[in-house]
């Protein structure tokens, strides 16, 4: 590729702690979006990930495994995957002469779930960046465990490990509540849903921590770990039952609808080239959001830099599926 103009490719990288429905995530909507007509190419990149139940495209476990490296090394399972994704970051000249067969198909990286390697680890990120100089526009799709809600004291830990996340990885990101059929299994709500999904005033939290009696020794900790999330004022959540395909188009909330405006929104299918400056300026949330059927006003020339919001680098092509929602292509 080296050289050549390449078609720019685009994708989500999902990510979340262990157990969150990544993999059922990516076997569900690549389902989904061969359902449309996409080409889809799924890359594992968790080399401790086996009997995976999608169709997989590329599979890290060629390069490394995890099992090896735990015995080679005498490292543990976190140790060893650290390792892994180290050795990935250090020859990456391997996965990318993986995915340049697969352009022009859209991709889903299923990551590792150790939360260190999203929240303060070099090498994912590393890796995420490098792709995007091989022209593959990512957004990270942050599953998190829906039954966290039901614990006032799980939810803020959820809270601050998603805000380290999305500071950290430096891509457009949603925050996803994976396994929503299951979220009362576990208690009854405290509040209605959309108190958790757009993250309310979090003062309410405190008053229900306060009735415990081990949390009541931590208030005023508990009260700086909240001013700091609202502060900060990026995290929010999309509710998503992965199992039931019309939730990703019709349900409300879903992920592949309006109803997620005037957020940013993962879309299966891009913007032509003349409308990226247009969709890169409302998914940072910078000017308001135009008519579906509009014209962008003389988006001008491709710009460099960073955005403010996102603290991604802009250019020909902006954010990937970061837009609002529009019909798909013909």
């Amino acid at each position: 590729m080296a050289g050549a103009a390449t078609t720019t490719a685009f994708g989500q990288v999902v990510i979340g702690p262990p157990g969150s429905g990544k993999t059922t995530y990516c076997l569900g909507m690549s389902e989904f979006l061969r359902a449309l007509g996409r080409r889809v190419a799924v890359v594992n990149l968790d080399p401790a990930n086996e009997g995976l139940p999608y169709e997989c495209a590329v599979d890290v476990g060629e390069l490394v495994g995890l099992s090896d490296v735990m015995e080679a090394l005498r490292l543990g399972p976190n140790g060893g995957l650290l390792y892994c994704m180290e050795y990935l970051e250090a020859n990456l000249d391997w996965l990318r002469a993986k995915l340049d067969p697969l352009r022009g198909h859209y991709f889903l990286f299923d990551c590792p779930g150790q939360v260190e390697l999203c929240t303060h680890h070099g090498a994912l990120r590393s890796i995420f960046s490098q792709m995007a100089q091989w022209d593959l526009r990512l957004t990270a799709v942050h599953l998190v465990d829906s039954h966290y809600c039901t614990d006032p004291a799980k939810f803020i830990s959820v809270l601050c490990t998603s805000l380290a996340t999305m500071l950290h990885v430096e891509l457009p990101h949603v925050n996803v509540l994976s396994k929503m059929d299951l979220i009362e299994h576990y208690g009854k709500l405290a509040f209605n849903l959309d108190y958790y999904t757009e993250v309310l005033d979090l003062s309410y939290l405190l008053d229900h921590l306060a009735s415990d009696p081990f949390f009541r020794h931590y208030r005023q900790l508990n009260e700086k770990l909240v001013q700091l999330i609202e502060d900060y004022s990026l995290v929010s959540f999309i509710p998503l039952n992965i199992q039931i395909s019309p939730e990703l188009t019709t349900a409300s909330p879903p992920l592949f609808a309006e109803e997620v405006r005037p957020r940013a929104n993962i879309c299966a299918y891009p913007p032509p080239p003349s409308m990226w400056d247009a969709y890169h300026s409302m998914a940072c949330q910078a000017v308001p959001r135009p008519h579906p059927g509009s014209k962008p006003a003389n988006p001008g020339p491709p710009r460099s830099g960073m955005c403010e919001l996102n603290h991604c680098t802009t250019g020909p092509a902006p954010l990937p599926f970061l837009m609002p929602h529009f019909s798909p292509l013909k």
